[in-house]
């Protein structure tokens, strides 16, 4: 059984600090703590290192991210990486998002789920390291061949290194990002969806992470 690491008991009393909610009661992390604490233990349990990344739990065998906490307003989630090349016997694996195609996650929203499925994801979360362990590799998705919008193409004008780390993206992510903004059918509602997300594409992230 590996050591908690001290900054996911932080996490824990805290919350990931990236918004102004962080360390206040509004935080979302304290709707879920109880099952937190229980997936916490199952991942102590392992080989995997406890970590922090991104400000959540992240577990790693030999320095590689194989498994994630995370929480939303109506749920929290284990996160596997590479969880497309997983089987889902119980069919307990979801998409995080749309535009999806190499992570998979389990949702939660009660303590007393998660506790039923101590069995089983205990099986998943020994799948996930073997698949890590194995060395094998996500499959690319094929690039976007989705249009880009002209009001893209003006904030890569506008932005000095915004067209770069865009396409420095991956497919998958960049696809999500061109389906949000060509959602929009008004050009002012299409800038300002790229306005408020070209801080995540400088960070390189996609809309769901």
């Amino acid at each position: 059984m590996h050591q908690p690491n001290p900054q996911v008991d932080q996490f824990l009393l805290e919350g990931c600090m990236r918004c102004p909610k962080g360390a206040t009661p509004a935080c979302k992390v304290h709707r879920w703590t109880d099952i937190l604490e229980f997936l916490r233990q199952l991942l102590l349990e392992t080989e995997l290192t406890e970590e922090r990344k991104w400000g959540v739990p992240t577990y790693t065998l030999n320095g590689k991210n194989v498994i994630m906490l995370g929480v939303f307003n109506d749920s929290c989630v284990m996160s596997f990486l590479k969880g497309s090349l997983m089987q889902d016997p119980k069919g307990i694996l979801d998409l995080p998002g749309p535009n999806s195609h190499e992570g998979r996650i389990i949702r939660f929203t009660e303590l007393d789920q998660a506790e039923k499925l101590e069995k089983e994801l205990k099986a998943y979360i020994s799948q996930a390291i073997e698949i890590e362990k194995s060395g094998k590799k996500l499959e690319k998705p094929e690039p976007s061949t989705q249009e880009i919008p002209e009001e893209l193409i003006q904030k890569f004008e506008e932005h000095e290194g915004l067209e770069k780390a865009f396409f420095a993206l991956t497919p998958g992510r960049q696809r999500g990002y061109l389906i949000h903004f060509t959602g929009a059918k008004q050009s002012a509602t299409r800038l300002s969806r790229i306005e408020k997300c070209i801080p995540k594409i400088f960070e390189g992230k996609g809309m769901m992470d």
